[in-house]
């Protein structure tokens, strides 16, 4: 009888444990379902603050704070970049920017990146920041000349970018990133880093949208297929 008795009050306290597991719903506490999470600060801290930082600056990569950039680049190439990635193609490399929508393989709604896309704008996003100039296009239909575009770096680009910790014509590192975050940095800037943006006193001027594709054009024609090679001996 006591054997029974034990057994039972065992039993009771293995089931009233299990309530207790880590990760275990506590009763009257609805926990959502993570494709119903809509809050900003929620979905950028879990999904992108590894990379672009806690608030947007700061991380390993680009500012997405950047006022500049939030003014620069429309609502259709944010859901873009967030839905599908940024994967190589057959002409450049692609980056670590994974694709975090549904339809290419994430874990992120429509409905979720279209939250990322609004709580950018309405927090990091500065009315006026443009002061009326007309920033380079975001993409651009003009073909990049090489050659012009090496001049124009060593005119522009040479004085900050020739130091061994800022040094951009490494083709190692070149093979990790795009071409279209290369146009990026350069019209939007890095202010995190120092980095000024297309109006800045880079080439005396501010750069023109053809200015711009021919120097990204000269640092692509850098690019090897096989970075990182010859390895050291």
């Amino acid at each position: 009888m006591k054997l029974h008795a034990f057994a039972g009050a065992g039993l009771f306290l293995l089931l009233a444990g299990c309530n207790q597991m880590p990760g275990t719903p506590k009763p009257g506490i609805e926990v959502p379902r993570p494709d119903s999470v809509t809050d900003f600060a929620t979905l950028y801290g879990q999904n992108c603050s590894g990379c672009h930082g806690q608030n947007g600056k700061g991380g390993a990569a680009f500012d997405l704070a950047n006022p500049l950039y939030q003014a620069w680049v429309d609502d259709g190439a944010l859901r873009k970049v967030i839905a599908g990635g940024e994967p190589s193609t057959g002409s450049e490399p692609g980056t670590q920017m994974p694709a975090f929508g549904q339809s290419a393989g994430g874990f992120l709604t429509d409905a979720q990146i279209d939250a990322l896309v609004h709580g950018m704008r309405t927090t990091w996003q500065k009315p006026g920041t443009l002061n009326g100039q007309t920033a380079p296009p975001y993409q651009s239909a003009a073909t990049g000349d090489a050659s012009h575009g090496q001049a124009l770096y060593q005119t522009a680009c040479a004085r900050c970018h020739e130091q061994p910790t800022t040094k951009i014509t490494d083709p190692t590192y070149l093979a990790l990133i795009n071409d279209q975050t290369l146009r990026t940095i350069i019209v939007a800037g890095r202010p995190d880093l120092g980095h000024p943006n297309w109006q800045g006193d880079i080439a005396g001027h501010p750069l023109t949208d053809q200015e711009v594709s021919d120097i990204v054009a000269w640092l692509a024609s850098l690019r090897i297929q096989t970075p990182g090679q010859p390895y050291p001996h």
